[in-house]
């Protein structure tokens, strides 16, 4: 039997055919899970179709989940879609949507409403689906949450990144707290934390900081899945409250130049 076999998975942010997100939601249908996929626009659909043609059962839900009601909405549709269960939750939406401009001023020229766009956008969503979500995790008696944070925030920063930093710093508070408040419920409360990951929107100097890691090269997108699969399943029962770095080792290390340069 396979590792999820009977269970339901929503995974928000899982629009782009080259991102975590729909990496994650397909290692999990691979595993015999049942999964509902969220994102900002109609291209969900196409995602469905290519995990139903892997014989995966799935269903694709749209909405933004910045709008207040849209988190709830997307969890009831994904519940009715599924007989009403929900096992696992992966919060995968945030960094920018489609269709939406990229803000990321420093901070003394930053105003206001771009500091609560970015909250909103990288933790706030994460926050209303979760709270949504967790009467139907808690009711499975073995339910899995799963954040999607990030290296940047909890660990490094960036020029530029300050808000963005904040908010997936703020993710691992959250995670932290609900993992003790939900832990006698059975559901258990993880992160990921990606680095560079060759995602289908990273950028050419994300790239050049993948080549310069002790591994050599950006991370898979499938890579991450595997971390978020291993998390969400039974072998990781007595694993919560954690945040899992998967970056290939760069923030290990203390120079992180060309190789070159010094190995």
């Amino acid at each position: 039997m396979s590792r999820f076999s009977g269970r339901v998975a929503l995974v928000t942010g899982a629009g782009g055919p080259n991102g975590i997100g729909f990496a994650a939601a397909r290692a999990l249908g691979r595993d015999g899970a049942r999964v509902a996929i969220a994102s900002t626009t109609d291209r969900i659909h196409e995602r469905v179709a290519e995990l139903a043609a892997e014989g995966i059962e799935a269903s694709g839900h749209v909405g933004d989940l910045m709008e207040p009601d849209v988190p709830a909405r997307i969890v009831a549709k994904a519940l009715a879609a599924h007989g009403g269960r929900l096992d696992i939750l992966v919060n995968n939406a945030g960094m920018v949507a489609v269709g939406a401009a990229e803000e990321s001023s420093a901070v003394a020229d930053m105003d206001a409403a771009e500091w609560d766009r970015g909250i909103a956008r990288n933790l706030r969503t994460a926050f209303a689906v979760t709270q949504a979500a967790l009467p139907s995790l808690m009711a499975s008696g073995h339910g899995r949450i799963v954040f999607v944070s990030s290296v940047t925030g909890p660990l490094v920063s960036n020029p530029g990144s300050a808000v963005y930093g904040a908010a997936k710093a703020g993710i691992l508070g959250l995670m932290r707290g609900l993992a003790i408040e939900v832990g006698r419920r059975g559901v258990t409360v993880n992160a990921v934390m990606p680095g560079w990951i060759a995602t289908g929107s990273q950028l050419p100097e994300e790239a050049i900081g993948g080549e310069n890691t002790p591994l050599g090269r950006s991370g898979r997108t499938d890579e991450v899945a595997e971390v978020i699969a291993f998390l969400a399943s039974d072998a990781a029962s007595y694993v919560t409250g954690q945040g899992i770095v998967v970056d290939g080792g760069n923030t290990i290390q203390e120079f992180k130049g060309p190789s070159e340069a010094w190995y």
